[in-house]
């Protein structure tokens, strides 16, 4: 498959079943836009290259995360820890009541008996959901699936690199406008959060993996639906000098994040733009938060 307006990467991308082999190339990493957050690290803007790697087109799904759990008896963070964050307008009020609530982000609820498998605590489940995107799997978790698969996980300028789908200094994977021609490109928050979601996008929590068009490389739901963990330890202190495979400091408390999720907002949280970035410490874990792989080229 061939990018829509290659302007940075050295050859076409290509496709083999579910993954994509991305050439390697140069591109404009990070932004400047007025609709960012400087304290995030997002600038300021400096060229980068990546060598060659494959990636996966879609977020590693519950039934993937299942044949690992089946093949290894991997018992993730949030189920050793007993409880997990869940956004609160997916609980019963009997759940509701009384949860622990970050003072920052009264959304979530940490529920007990919440994981993977229960994704909004005791009775949820997800044989509805095999095709979704895992939730609930902590840094540690996603490096444990990688190595049992074989894989690892981006680092952020190949995150970027991939999500960017050969268009430079786009504000999203498809371009600059969030909708174009009115259609929705990807599962994020509509109408006032967190008060009212009306779903206008299709979803209120996540979504197919596959859900939407894909960007310039064939790739899936790199903006909205759930975070995805970078392989980088979390850093602000970006310079303007051109680097070959950065991989973010030697040492950190925080790994890197990126994509947004379907509880980000234009209000709040319009970090669904392909340079935006967040971090979590590598055992968080929450109903927002997944993971896709790549691997050598």
């Amino acid at each position: 498959m061939s990018p829509s307006g290659s302007t940075g990467s050295t050859g076409t991308a290509t496709s083999t079943d579910s993954t994509v082999l991305l050439p390697g190339g140069t591109f404009l990493m990070g932004t400047e836009d007025a609709e960012g957050f400087p304290a995030d690290g997002e600038g300021p803007v400096r060229r980068v290259r990546v060598d060659s790697f494959r990636i996966d087109a879609y977020a590693v799904t519950n039934r993937d995360f299942a044949a690992f759990v089946a093949d290894t008896g991997h018992v993730t963070e949030a189920e050793r820890f007993g409880w997990s964050y869940v956004f609160a307008g997916f609980l019963p009020a009997a759940l509701r009541r009384g949860a622990a609530r970050p003072p920052q982000t009264p959304w979530w609820c940490g529920v007990p008996g919440t994981c993977w498998r229960a994704p909004e605590g005791p009775g949820s489940g997800v044989g509805d959901r095999t095709g979704h995107p895992v939730v609930h799997v902590s840094w540690n978790d996603a490096v444990a699936y990688c190595r049992w698969a074989g894989t690892r996980l981006p680092t952020e300028a190949e995150w970027e690199y991939a999500a960017r789908g050969g268009l430079e200094q786009r504000r999203y994977p498809w371009g600059d406008e969030l909708t174009p021609g009115g259609e929705h490109r990807c599962n994020i928050w509509q109408g006032k959060f967190p008060a009212g979601n009306t779903a206008e996008d299709g979803y209120r929590g996540t979504a197919p993996v596959d859900a939407y068009e894909p960007g310039g490389f064939g790739l899936y739901n790199m903006a909205g639906n759930v975070w995805e963990w970078c392989s980088d330890w979390w850093g602000t202190d970006h310079t303007r000098a051109r680097r070959s495979n950065p991989a973010g400091p030697r040492t950190g408390t925080a790994k890197v994040m990126r994509g947004g999720s379907y509880l980000c907002h234009h209000s709040y949280c319009n970090r669904y733009r392909v340079a935006a970035r967040t971090s979590n410490t590598p055992d968080s874990t929450t109903g927002n938060l997944g993971f896709r792989c790549v691997r050598d080229a």
